[in-house]
């Protein structure tokens, strides 16, 4: 495929981390990965119209903290990201009114910018033990510019915070690795447990980092003998345990969101609570073509987020790497590792939601996209060593992957240009909020087809989809054109009409206001 001794050797550092953690270079990477995510970030806030539906629920919940902090613990949904956003809103009140709505929304998408700078210089660490600093640079880089990759960093949802735990504790297990120190494994385990209170997976940490200590216990290494390894995984599994059984155990289920493995009665191999795990359908979903495939699943989903362009790269860089670079024991296991669990995660989430969003897809790309530049250069290599002019060049090499690269990042760019008008065609949702704001009383009910919109209004909405809910003071609906009368069975009349979406001229937002 390529030549030995045109590989990457030509173009990249040593794999693995030198006796200095952070060299010269490094800062100037990270300085410059921070201001690409800050500046796309920032940008992408001040021009969204509406958050996702997600975001309103997790902002909710940041209120009912507010008013009762005890309420983290007895919520629907973790509470690990809804704090933040309340320890974010805090500390915007020590500046400016932050009571508003719009207090809260800022501290959200502040709260996952945050996250998404954190993650990045994490990732950056994580992929320069792996591929090398300059690799780990650009593949951040284009994690970093991946449209949906930034949309998520500049949304309210648990994408980056989730991440954010998930790099800094799979870099604090590198780095416990690499100066076999227990206490790095115990601070590793605290994070793994704060990363689980916002998302089930933030536990697969304690996957790798056991296996691997168990591994060392087993076969002692000169490295970490028995007795170190036997207080790393003590500290690994407490600093866990301290913080994610107690929640566990208020909830009743090791994984309170999907019901799975049921307190204290897990414990007991012939309990009716292992029944859930039979269901998830470990047969990877059936291994069925539309499952793989079809609409809303794996393939389609590492594709779309990579904006195809980035799979071939991808799976180029990963067969060289794996199959021909030349890595230590625990590079080797950790990579595969994290590939195998997280391939494994989404075909369960296949299976369990039988949908696959492409948000549940951002782990496995942002711990693979290292792989990605690695690729690029194997290519250029590739078309270098077969160009008529200067083949195999080292010149020639680096020109082809510049060449590569750009199309990828013109790619990128021009998704942006895309996708920017496409973020106003709700722009009508906000347009009926404003209205709702000022001309209804604070204690006004609204009825209304997507809760966004009364989040927006500040006022208590109640969700819709075919029957109107009992005891509004108003209703908003998506009314299409010649269908402008409609039987709500209650008196009303039409205050004020927009448009619900800017593509779609036939359709209306109409607030009306019901006659008692």
């Amino acid at each position: 495929m390529v030549n030995k001794a045109s590989k990457v050797g030509q173009f990249e550092e040593t794999i693995g981390w030198k006796s200095r953690l952070v060299e010269k270079q490094d800062i100037i990477h990270i300085a410059i990965l921070a201001v690409v995510v800050f500046v796309i970030g920032a940008y992408l806030i001040a021009t969204r119209v509406l958050i996702a539906k997600d975001g309103v629920f997790y902002i909710e919940l940041a209120k009912r903290i507010a008013a009762n902090p005890v309420e983290a613990v007895n919520m629907p949904s973790r509470p690990g990201y809804p704090f933040l956003i309340y320890l974010m809103h805090k500390a915007a009140a020590l500046f400016s009114d932050a009571e508003a709505m719009r207090g809260w929304l800022i501290s959200a998408q502040i709260v996952s910018l945050l996250s998404k700078v954190i993650a990045s210089v994490a990732l950056y660490f994580v992929g320069s033990y792996f591929v090398g600093p300059r690799m780990s640079f650009l593949g951040v880089l284009i994690l970093s510019i991946l449209p949906d990759s930034a949309e998520y960093g500049s949304d309210a949802l648990t994408e980056w915070p989730h991440l954010m735990f998930l790099t800094t504790g799979f870099l604090l297990l590198l780095l416990g690795l690499r100066f076999c120190k227990s206490w790095i494994f115990g601070l590793a385990g605290i994070v793994a447990a704060l990363g689980y209170l916002i998302r089930s997976e933030g536990c697969q940490l304690i996957l790798y980092g056991s296996a691997w200590l168990v591994f060392n216990l087993i076969r002692p290494r000169k490295e970490m003998r028995g007795t170190k390894a036997a207080a790393a995984l003590i500290l690994f599994l407490g600093g866990f345990v301290i913080i994610a059984v107690p929640y566990m155990w208020f909830k009743g289920y090791v994984f309170p969101g999907q019901h799975i493995w049921e307190l204290p009665g897990f414990l007991n191999i012939n309990s009716d609570n292992f029944g859930c795990i039979s269901n998830i359908n470990i047969c990877f979903a059936g291994l069925s073509i539309n499952r793989i495939i079809g609409s809303e699943t794996l393939i389609t989903g590492m594709c779309e987020t990579l904006v195809y362009y980035f799979i071939p790269p991808l799976l180029i860089g990963c067969y060289y790497y794996f199959r021909g670079q030349s890595k230590t024991l625990e590079q080797r296991f950790f990579a595969a590792a994290f590939i195998a669990v997280n391939v494994v995660i989404l075909l369960w989430q296949s299976s369990y939601r039988h949908a696959l969003s492409r948000r549940y897809m951002l782990a496995l790309v942002a711990f693979t996209v290292f792989y990605i530049p690695l690729g690029f250069h194997i290519i250029a290599c590739w078309i270098s060593k077969h160009s008529k002019r200067c083949p195999a060049a080292e010149e020639n090499i680096r020109r082809w992957f510049f060449i590569l690269m750009m199309v990828g990042f013109g790619i990128c760019a021009a998704k942006f240009v895309r996708i920017t008008p496409l973020r106003w065609e709700r722009q009508g949702y906000r347009d009926a909020a404003e209205w709702l704001n000022k001309n209804t009383a604070p204690a006004a009910i609204i009825a209304v087809p997507d809760n966004r919109i009364a989040f927006y209004a500040e006022r208590q909405g109640l969700e819709y989809s075919k029957r109107i809910p009992e005891r509004v003071d108003y209703i908003v609906r998506i009314v299409k054109s010649g269908d402008e009368k409609l039987r709500f069975g209650k008196d009303t009349n039409e205050k004020y009409v927009t448009w619900a979406d800017k593509r779609k001229k036939d359709e209306k937002l109409v607030i009306y206001k019901v006659i008692r």
